[in-house]
């Protein structure tokens, strides 16, 4: 996997002062990203040990609330089996951190069966994430207003409240 971009102390892409990881490759294509570049799945940098570690130092500040992952995509199969390891060291070392993820893909595609969002790895990483921001950006529905969001389709979801009680639960903020 390759990523686009690091960010630290980001505040626009999640709840509080974040550690942003722009990974490469997307293949939703959304007419109006705003990354195009990071469609190419070779775009950017290797992801490394040595990448690994640096996020994982840059979350250990307590003002760092937790991990943001976009794109690209994320949710792309190729992109979820070298992010999952990567999810799994956050959780073990920053129990008390959240992840976001941001992705083209809605949470009900990335459940069933037979899509191309959904591999082995999907159910581990839902798992490990807090709150999933989902839904393709749609250019005509663009609204510079929503929080999180891109265009009015877009959900936020809470995961954690999702798993708790098995219905979609949106995220209140």
């Amino acid at each position: 996997m390759n990523y686009g971009e690091i960010k630290n102390c980001d505040i626009a892409n999640g709840d509080g002062v974040r550690v942003t990881l722009f990974v490469s490759g997307c293949t939703n294509r959304c007419e109006g990203c705003f990354q195009p570049q990071t469609w190419d799945f070779g775009f950017g940098k290797p992801f490394t040990e040595e990448t690994e570690n640096e996020l994982i130092g840059m979350l250990a500040p307590t003002y760092i609330n937790g991990l943001t992952l976009l794109g690209g995509e994320p949710m792309e199969p190729d992109n979820q089996r070298a992010l999952l390891p990567f999810l799994q060291r956050v959780k073990k070392e920053y129990p008390d951190k959240d992840i976001w993820v941001f992705s083209g893909f809605t949470y009900e595609e990335m459940k069933r069966e037979g899509s191309h969002c959904r591999c082995e790895c999907t159910d581990e990483l839902l798992g490990l994430a807090d709150v999933l921001v989902d839904g393709r950006f749609v250019l005509a529905l663009k609204n510079i207003s929503l929080r999180f969001r891109g265009s009015s389709n877009q959900r936020i979801i809470d995961l954690r409240k999702t798993r708790e009680c098995g219905l979609l639960t949106l995220w209140e903020g």
